[in-house]
């Protein structure tokens, strides 16, 4: 625990590294001046010089190479060894100590720097007691309640600091859990879309152009010289809407891109879309024309290919009709079928009629801020209803 605990502090720096620096610096200079004051130049006069010279130096080497290169630990003790005989000699310069009581708390581990502040504060009180001519008591009380006070300071400031990381390090890891949770969701989403891509053009597309081959193979088969010529159409069809698919393809490949929106209105792009699988189908255009989001008529175009794909597979339909109306702040897509219909399952459910591709129109509309509603009945046909908010605006 001590080493995690002052993995953040291998060395006293900012505001509080100076304060202390220069209380040492300034006690030392006092305490200097005090011995010269009392003392003057006595047998022991060049040792204790030599000692305060010493203890300066290496307390600025400690300072300075502590603070670069991170490392208290094996400098420190020469210092306190250097002031212990200092204060032995000359006990003015026990003024030095409270500089010394930080370095330790800071330099050493807590099992290691609080014993050593108890001895550091004993040998305190009595060098004061000493120069006070061992006639003031107090003078023993004054370093050990300092060191006390220190070393309970300090013990909260590392809590304090164990706390602090400990947060950090929480929020580090939700942070790290949110990002992931939320690239899984982006990845979900994505497999989402693409799933609804490829549902929406190549299998639906693959699935008319299977049963109108099936169709002629049949036909074919009767061979019927009355039937032949639907037949050819069937196959026409078929082999027009595997083209469609190939581009189609190539398009997922390439961006994801709607097709045919670019060289054509929406309006035609939507009519071709469900001729490809009711050549008799039709589509009306009711309002003024508004400027459309490219996302929106994307959602468009899907929603019919997915739409009158569905209705040629399983409503075995007449009549379809498709139509486009323009709002002042939305646009509605209307598809109707005088087929078979069906009962509706409940939103969010596969039905029997339209299974996952219901599900992925409703999806592409929710995704947009709009509604979908799917209306049938068995026996009355059906009409799937989609209103998406567009931006206003006149279309160029």
């Amino acid at each position: 625990m001590d080493g995690v605990d002052r993995a953040d502090g291998a060395g006293l720096r900012g505001p509080l590294a100076t304060a202390i620096h220069v209380s040492f610096y300034v006690l030392l200079a006092t305490s200097t001046a005090r011995y010269l004051t009392y003392h003057g130049v006595s047998e022991q006069f060049v040792v204790v010089v030599a000692l305060i010279a010493a203890l300066a130096a290496l307390y600025t080497v400690t300072a300075v190479v502590a603070r670069r290169e991170g490392v208290w630990e094996p400098w420190v003790w020469p210092v306190l060894t250097t002031w212990a005989v200092l204060v032995w000699l000359a006990p003015s310069f026990a003024w030095c100590a409270f500089p010394m009581f930080f370095l330790c708390t800071r330099a050493y581990p807590s099992r290691i720097a609080y014993p050593v502040v108890g001895v550091l504060a004993v040998l305190t009180s009595l060098a004061f007691f000493t120069f006070s001519g061992r006639s003031e008591w107090a003078v023993l009380v004054g370093p050990l309640c300092t060191g006390a006070l220190i070393v309970v300071a300090y013990s909260q400031i590392e809590r304090d600091g164990r706390e602090r990381v400990r947060l950090l390090r929480q929020v580090a890891e939700t942070r790290s859990r949110l990002a992931e949770t939320e690239r899984e969701a982006g990845m979900l989403a994505e497999r989402e879309r693409l799933a609804r891509e490829i549902h929406d053009t190549v299998t639906q597309g693959l699935t008319s152009s299977l049963l109108r081959l099936e169709a002629a193979e049949q036909i074919w088969a009767q061979a019927d010289p009355r039937t032949e010529a639907r037949a050819r159409e069937d196959v026409s069809v078929a082999t027009g809407t595997l083209r469609e698919n190939l581009a189609e393809t190539r398009s997922l490949v390439h961006h994801l891109a709607a097709p045919n929106l670019e060289s054509q209105p929406l309006d035609a792009a939507l009519l071709a879309a469900a001729r490809t699988h009711h050549p008799r189908a039709e589509l009306r255009l009711v309002g003024t024309p508004i400027a459309i989001p490219a996302e929106v008529t994307h959602a468009l175009l899907r929603i019919t290919q997915s739409a009158v794909s569905n209705i040629a597979r399983h409503a075995h339909a007449e009549t379809v009709g498709v139509t486009l109306t323009y709002l002042p702040d939305a646009v509605v897509l209307d598809i109707f079928d005088d087929g078979a219909g069906f009962e509706p399952a409940p939103a969010g459910t596969l039905s029997a009629r339209g299974g996952y591709g219901l599900r992925a129109m409703r999806g592409r509309v929710e995704q947009l801020g709009g509604t979908f509603t799917v209306e049938s009945a068995p026996g009355e046909g059906t009409v799937v209803a989609a209103q998406i908010p567009c931006a206003r605006g006149t279309a160029a």
